[in-house]
């Protein structure tokens, strides 16, 4: 890790675009220690039981019809930044066409926030599900950030093998929504391409941006309810850890999080959830799975506050 040397990636941005990407990366890593990945064989073969063993609890619990990714990878700090620099690109496309004469100081700005955004997020993510948005194909990918999943356990003070399979069954539900919604990245692309394309115009839709946070917020609630009733062990005390080490943040943490918006990612998790508690308990985890049949079946931003509305209207 060199600050200097992030420092001088960013100040050699370079290109006609409001970004360098490529020193986005640089930067990013040259400010990030990758973290050990050297996993034993019997660690990797323990990653693959987990996935599968997620995969089959789901399917039972949820009657969900979907398979797991063929990428499943154990990430590096650094291979999470490759992955998501690369994410961002594809996002930030439509503006970076419509931009005209952009001068070096702004470019190097840009690309210093960005690596800077990346380089926190990567200490922080555990596990992502990517579905790759806006990519060539319709590959998905499975992430586990294996130095933030020890570092973390170890933190909670809770043994490496449990913690890392409930993060599994996390990111496995969220495969578990996308194999169920063929039609969901579809919906989520045009939804965000819809939203830049207003960007790239000077004008904020609040419209997209609110449907995009509704269908988020559908799958992050989902996600953190299946997870919990899929999960093979106790896991109470797995959530009281994890919300005192929340609460526990430094003021600059706490700062920088709600600048980058994951403040707002976890009232996405809470408030799907409640919405989907309410479901499950009107009804059945399959009444709640309807969602998934098709956009028209995802719950308004009105629905996530009166499940009984979308009970009554879908259900």
């Amino acid at each position: 890790m060199s600050l200097y040397r992030s420092v001088r990636a960013v100040t050699d941005a370079s290109g006609d675009g409001p970004v360098d990407w490529g020193a986005v990366g640089d930067a990013a890593k040259a400010a990030t220690d990758p973290g050990d990945i050297d996993v034993p064989s019997d660690e990797q073969s323990a990653y693959a039981a987990d996935v599968r063993d997620a995969r089959d609890r789901i399917r039972r619990v949820t009657a969900l019809d979907f398979d797991l990714p063929e990428t499943v990878e154990i990430q590096s700090r650094h291979h999470w930044i490759d992955a998501n620099v690369a994410t961002f690109e594809r996002v930030m496309a439509p503006i970076e066409s419509r931009a005209e004469f952009i001068p070096g100081i702004a470019r190097m700005v840009n690309t210093g926030s960005m690596a800077f955004a990346l380089s926190f997020l990567s200490n922080n993510v555990l596990g992502q599900y990517d579905p790759l948005l806006l990519a060539d194909g319709d590959d998905h990918k499975l992430y586990f950030v294996r130095p933030n999943i020890r570092r973390v356990a170890d933190s909670l003070d809770v043994p490496y093998p449990r913690f890392r399979r409930w993060i599994a069954f996390h990111e496995v539900t969220h495969a578990a929504e996308f194999g169920a919604a063929p039609w969901l990245p579809e919906h989520l692309e045009t939804t965000m391409q819809e939203a830049v394309e207003k960007l790239t115009e000077g004008t904020i839709d609040r419209t997209q941006l609110g449907e995009l946070d509704t269908a988020m917020t559908t799958v992050e609630g989902y996600a953190e309810l299946v997870m919990d009733d899929a999960f093979d062990d106790e896991y109470e005390d797995l959530r009281r850890k994890l919300d005192e080490r929340r609460s526990g943040r430094g003021p600059l943490q706490q700062l920088i999080r709600r600048v980058l918006g994951l403040n707002m990612k976890r009232r996405q998790y809470e408030r799907g959830k409640e919405f989907f508690q309410a479901i499950v308990d009107a009804r059945d985890i399959e009444t709640a799975g309807l969602v998934w049949q098709s956009p028209e079946t995802l719950p308004t931003d009105d629905e996530l506050d009166d499940p009984a509305a979308w009970l009554a209207r879908v259900a």
